[in-house]
Formats: C-alpha cells, sequence, structure tokens
C-alpha cells in the first residue's frame, strides 16, 4: 500500500503575522524626506535611529524602564525613567524636571497628574487629568490645566478613533505601557483625532475643537504601509508617513 500525502494552501487561510516596524519614511508638503530605523532585540526595541534624534530603549523584566533621546545635533539628552507596580506603570520622571503620575483604576480608566520639580524637589502641578480605554484603544484624554491663571479655568478634551487593522508598534514589548506616548499605545491605528479646548474666565466661556484625520493603505497582513494626513498633533509639516517591516 502507498500512502500519498497531498499538501495544499487555499488562499481564503490566512495567517496571523506580528511584525516589526523596521523604517519609516516621512515626507513633506515640499517632497522633502526623512528617514527613521528602528532596531530590535526580539521583539524588545533597542532603539530608533532618526534624521536629528537617536533614542535608546533599556528594559527590565520585559518593561521598558528608560528611554534616552539625544539631539544629534547639540548633543543634548533627556532621560526618561519608567516605574511600575505590577507591570502598570505608575511614574514617569524626565531628567528635564517634571515627573507624570499614573493611577490606575478598576474601571479601566486611569488618572494622571504631571508635576514640576524645582531645585529643593519641591512640586507644583501642571496639569492632571483621565485616559480612557476601550478595547485596548485610547479613545479619550480629558485633562484640566492647573498653572492657569487665578480665576481661570482651562481643559481640553482629545477624542480618538481608530480603523480596525494593525498598530505595528503595539508588537513591541512593552509598548503599550508607556501611557505617555498617547494613541500611539493603541492596538489599532488611529485615523481621526478631535482636540476640544475650553477656557472659562469671569462667567465668560472661550472654546476651540480642531480635528486631525487621516487615511491609511494597507498591507495583505492589515498592517500600514502609508498614512497620508493633512496635519499631525505631532508634527503638522508631514503629510504623508510609509512604513516598512
Amino acid at each position: 500500500m502507498v500512502s500519498i500525502v497531498v499538501l495544499c494552501s487555499c488562499s481564503e487561510d490566512k495567517v496571523s503575522t506580528d511584525k516589526l516596524l523596521r523604517k519609516t519614511v516621512k515626507i513633506s508638503e515640499n517632497g522633502t524626506s526623512t528617514t527613521t530605523l528602528y532596531n530590535y532585540n526580539g521583539n524588545e526595541i533597542v532603539s530608533v535611529d532618526g534624521a536629528k534624534k537617536y533614542i535608546s530603549y533599556t528594559y527590565t523584566d520585559g518593561l521598558i524602564t528608560k528611554i534616552i533621546t539625544k539631539d544629534k545635533e547639540s548633543q543634548w539628552s533627556v532621560t526618561l525613567d519608567y516605574t511600575y507596580n505590577k507591570a502598570q506603570l505608575v511614574r514617569m520622571h524626565s531628567s528635564e524636571g517634571y515627573v507624570m503620575n499614573y493611577s490606575h483604576k478598576g474601571d479601566g480608566t486611569v488618572s494622571y497628574e504631571k508635576v514640576v520639580l524645582d531645585s529643593q524637589n519641591q512640586e507644583t502641578k501642571v496639569f492632571h487629568g483621565i485616559l480612557y480605554f476601550e478595547n485596548w484603544n485610547l479613545v479619550k484624554d480629558e485633562r484640566i490645566f492647573d498653572d492657569s491663571p487665578q480665576g481661570v479655568l482651562s481643559k481640553q478634551k482629545v477624542s480618538f478613533e481608530y480603523d480596525s487593522k494593525n498598530n505595528p508598534f503595539y508588537n513591541i514589548l512593552g509598548y503599550a505601557k508607556l501611557l505617555s506616548h498617547n494613541e500611539v499605545i493603541s492596538i489599532n491605528n488611529n485615523r481621526l483625532a478631535v482636540v476640544e479646548r475650553v477656557v472659562i474666565q469671569d462667567d465668560q466661556l472661550t472654546s476651540s475643537a480642531n480635528l486631525y484625520q487621516g487615511v491609511f493603505k494597507y498591507d495583505t497582513d492589515d498592517y500600514p504601509v502609508e498614512h497620508v494626513t493633512e496635519a499631525s498633533i505631532v508634527n503638522p509639516n508631514y503629510v504623508k508617513t510609509q512604513f516598512f517591516y
């Protein structure tokens, strides 16, 4: 008796692929481009090498505990130290003299505050707020500015909407814990952000709203290969980002 084993590949069967971002190319309105390279050890990020900045990462037990950003031109560097409690971020200390404190609630929200340290380590609160998450995506950030002038209430709300595709940063070990990285830590890709600001003074209310949206193109594994936007919260000069894995 002869046994014949037939192996077939069905096109409708999709294999799940966890990709890591290796390179981004950002192209501005005037056509100039900048390239950023991402380097890893397994799925731990080691460094991000950009045109103007070099960023290095340090891990402890699978969590990112230090990020050093160095300006290539001035050689000025900023160090961020991260502290966790049961794998949840509770504190970020910056060498620039400020601290971010985080408190994780039972309903899935995260309260936070930013305090500035003076030369005697006295704390002054700059702002405080709440982060809201749904399905592993940061969907809302509400903030009140504590350093507003006497008699002035200043607050901000940022709302995010997402696609249903894969955010390449989410596959980086420990990256989703970095609450200071805003919507980039989410499992999907941010396609729309609305920034609302309100100032109340002497019973007079002033408000404004800005909308930031973009369009993604994806590969066959549902990872973005291009993001085109008219403006970005991070850098309004860039209009297109290309992703390489």
